[in-house]
């Protein structure tokens, strides 16, 4: 076995997320302990997010490959055109990765028709949607990490306004971001758009997943006006 197929099964054996011994790892491929502690090295100096050490085991703390699937030529479609409305999105941080994932795209899939990707096909983000680029990596960051937040955003009379809330979730309805959270402030669910948002304030501590205050529980609140507009509360 060459030592770049080795290095390719290496990584098949880790993609599962699980802690594995090198000593399981040699007898699986047939090589010498030494040997698999060499490649984990390899692995890790190139950049694979290999964890671990002599004796404990190994581990891949982040996904990195995608399995072999074969698409059907509108899926193939959807793919692209997905990658293009998030390309041309307000987030800079998840357009520069759309971007270079449609690079990857390019290289194994075929080109497509122009019929099949024209202009027309889907709308970009419109203005009202960009305002909100700004404060999106900020957003996701804290809903990743149920981060607490003070905001600044102005109200229906135009005055500024804060609230303390738990950011739940995003989605852009319509021409507008929008923000779902708990708000400490008003002790209840709220809709926040963001184009009226001025100013993000980490508080730099967590907040529990409270029964009633989830997301799963917004989104009963939300489903209460099944078939109306959600009112963006402030």
């Amino acid at each position: 076995m060459s030592r770049s197929i080795r290095l390719f099964d290496l990584i098949q054996i880790l993609r599962d997320g699980r802690l594995h011994r090198a000593s399981d790892m040699a007898r699986d491929l047939g090589v010498s302990v030494r040997s698999i502690w060499r490649d984990m090295a390899t692995l890790a100096a190139s950049g694979m997010p290999v964890e671990g050490e002599r004796g404990v085991g190994y581990i891949l703390r982040q996904p990195i490959t995608l399995p072999p699937m074969m698409l059907q030529p509108t899926e193939l479609i959807a793919l692209r055109l997905g990658v293009r409305l998030v390309a041309e999105g307000a987030d800079p941080n998840l357009a520069a990765a759309a971007r270079s994932l449609a690079g990857k795209i390019a290289t194994v899939a075929p080109a497509p028709r122009d019929s099949e990707l024209s202009d027309d096909l889907f709308t970009p983000s419109p203005p009202t949607a960009h305002r909100a680029s700004p404060h999106l990596p900020m957003l996701r960051k804290a809903i990743r990490q149920s981060e607490r937040l003070t905001i600044a955003v102005l109200d229906g009379a135009g005055q500024l306004i804060q609230r303390d809330i738990r950011p739940l979730a995003l989605a852009l309805t319509g021409q507008t971001w929008v923000l779902a959270a708990w708000c400490d402030t008003k002790t209840g669910f709220a809709a926040f758009g963001l184009d009226r948002l001025l100013d993000i304030v980490p508080r730099g501590e967590a907040f529990p997943r409270e029964p009633g205050k989830r997301l799963t529980d917004y989104r009963k609140w939300q489903a209460k006006g099944a078939g109306q507009v959600v009112k963006l509360e402030v």
